[in-house]
């Protein structure tokens, strides 16, 4: 394995280096992380070189700045494009740049909103607010461990499942997603959380965020029976905030409208749309 540095970087931080090339600056400031961190990157004539000792070439920025929805691991003077294919669920995932962290772009489909909120504004309301959490937290999705670190520096305990292993080999390669390998008391699990979820206590968890696929790609994650597991896993007075999309569209309006029955005859003592985080929250 190459023990040469590592940058990942999107267009986002090529633009600043491109920009100070042409005015003839000799320095410019960016990041070698996808926007997480910055410092000062030196210019040369035949290309760039980062904090951390990594050199871009000028060729390779070009390159880069040229592909507005792709992120790419720089090493050795090689770019690798973050995209993956899972032989799990035969779906392609690849990291979309926003500026900040990035979302994950699944055929065609964005796993976080970018439009008027950042992905971090938007993981915050998906679980619920910024506040603690009263007790153990399950996440249901892992994706590319947003909820789950959130959750994690807020919570005694976190318990994370993904169905599908690309996803956490994406998240592996995303600067923004180190602490759901590091983070002392979070728990990954991969499979099905509907096969998972009977392993689980009752009364295990004060808080389950419930991000699933769309109800076409993962109905059974909708579906009454597995409601009816989460109300078994939530301690009395604790709450799952599920997520589901714009209540406003159509579709979205015709799911809500599902899940908080189902959630109902579950048993879940209240029920209530919350349009602000695109989901309903039920609590025991």
């Amino acid at each position: 394995m190459s023990t040469a540095p590592v940058l990942t970087l999107s267009h986002f931080e090529i633009a600043p280096l491109l920009a100070a090339r042409r005015s003839g600056a000799t320095a410019a400031t960016s990041s070698a992380d996808l926007g997480r961190t910055r410092s000062d990157v030196a210019l040369a004539a035949d290309g760039a070189t980062f904090a951390n000792g990594a050199q871009l070439s000028w060729a390779l920025a070009e390159r880069i700045a040229d592909a507005p929805n792709k992120c790419f691991v720089v090493q050795g003077g090689e770019a690798r494009e973050l995209r993956v294919f899972s032989a799990t669920t035969g779906w392609v995932r690849s990291l979309l740049p926003t500026g900040t962290a990035p979302t994950t772009l699944v055929g065609g489909f964005t796993m976080h909103r970018i439009v008027g909120i950042d992905p971090r504004e938007d993981t915050v309301r998906k679980a619920g607010g910024d506040g603690p959490f009263a007790g153990p937290v399950l996440d249901t999705a892992t994706g590319l461990g947003y909820t789950a670190i959130h959750a994690a520096s807020r919570a005694p305990s976190v318990v994370t499942v993904e169905l599908d292993p690309a996803a956490l080999e994406l998240a592996r390669d995303n600067p923004w997603s180190a602490e759901l390998f590091t983070a002392a008391n979070l728990e990954q699990r991969v499979g099905d959380v509907a096969e998972l979820v009977h392993e689980f206590a009752d009364g295990q968890f004060a808080h389950v965020i419930h991000d699933p696929p769309s109800f076409q790609l993962a109905g059974h994650l909708y579906s009454g029976a597995f409601y009816e597991q989460l109300l078994r896993i939530t301690r009395k007075g604790g709450r799952v905030v599920h997520y589901i999309g714009d209540p406003e569209s159509p579709n979205g309006a015709r799911t809500t409208r599902g899940v908080v029955e189902r959630l109902r005859s579950a048993g879940f003592a209240r029920v209530q749309p919350n349009p602000r985080a695109f989901g309903v929250v039920a609590v025991r």
